[in-house]
């Protein structure tokens, strides 16, 4: 089998929000020599990344149009409701849409929620992206509902969260390629899926010389080490005969020293 360091790199795009950076230092100890690359890209356009092969695959969030692509779930998120620290709403520990019916909920164009629409009154418009409707919340225009990642993101001392139980909420899924399953592939398959380096499973890359005290496992040396192991016949006295205490003469041989 090929080897995987032989290829260029690999490229990996996430989401806002999503953090891979876990899965990157565990790619950095199995695959050294194989550069991966980061790039962001908006929850709107990271399927079609995906599928265009501008990159190999991308952590993203469902539903989404699948399309031409693998998916695995991989986490799903908690939903929150963005405020200001001085709301009302922040003196429970989670909230639900009917403690915000009185409420401004601004619906960005960017949502990443699988529903019409959010709770509460609509805004008059529809803020562009989240960002811009994490400001309005700041300047005291109304409430925001996104995934927690979201909110830490975008997180300001003036503004605060609470889970908002009764909200859909998205999951984060690792999509590739339905025909781009390369050797590549299946490494980062098996560190998102937790797999050990050792896992038969998704295997990819040969193993490395084994050393040692590692070669004993397969019989490759288990020959050595039983002959080491043996003990040596103990030697017969020299001179046939024993020696007693005090029979004269050193210990180093019959008539001392030569």
């Amino acid at each position: 089998m090929p080897d995987p360091d032989e290829r260029l790199s690999f490229t990996l795009a996430h989401v806002p929000g999503v953090t891979p950076d876990k899965w990157v230092r565990r790619w950095h100890e199995r695959a050294p020599r194989v550069p991966l690359s980061l790039t962001r890209v908006t929850a709107a356009d990271a399927a079609d990344t995906v599928r265009e092969g501008i990159v190999d695959a991308a952590l993203l969030r469902l539903p989404t149009d699948r399309t031409g692509l693998h998916t695995i779930p991989l986490y799903t998120e908690t939903t929150v409701v963005v405020t200001p620290k001085d709301h009302l709403v922040t003196a429970a520990e989670e909230v639900s849409g009917d403690d915000l019916a009185d409420d401004v909920v601004l619906h960005p164009l960017d949502d990443v929620l699988d529903w019409d629409g959010p709770p509460g009154l609509p805004a008059v418009e529809r803020p562009a992206t989240t960002g811009d409707a994490v400001e309005l919340v700041a300047a005291g225009v109304g409430l925001l509902v996104v995934p927690q990642s979201l909110a830490r993101l975008h997180h300001r001392k003036d503004l605060t969260y609470r889970p908002l139980t009764d909200a859909p909420q998205s999951r984060v899924a690792l999509a590739w390629p339905e025909d781009g399953t390369t050797e590549l592939m299946d490494l980062f398959i098996g560190i998102v899926r937790g797999r050990t380096p050792n896992s038969t499973r998704g295997r990819t890359r040969a193993p490395a010389p084994a050393t040692k005290s590692e070669s004993g496992q397969n019989g490759d040396t288990a020959p050595t080490r039983k002959a080491a192991s043996r003990k040596s016949p103990p030697r017969k006295p020299s001179g046939g005969k024993k020696r007693h205490r005090g029979s004269g003469g050193p210990r180093g041989g019959r008539g001392g020293p030569r």
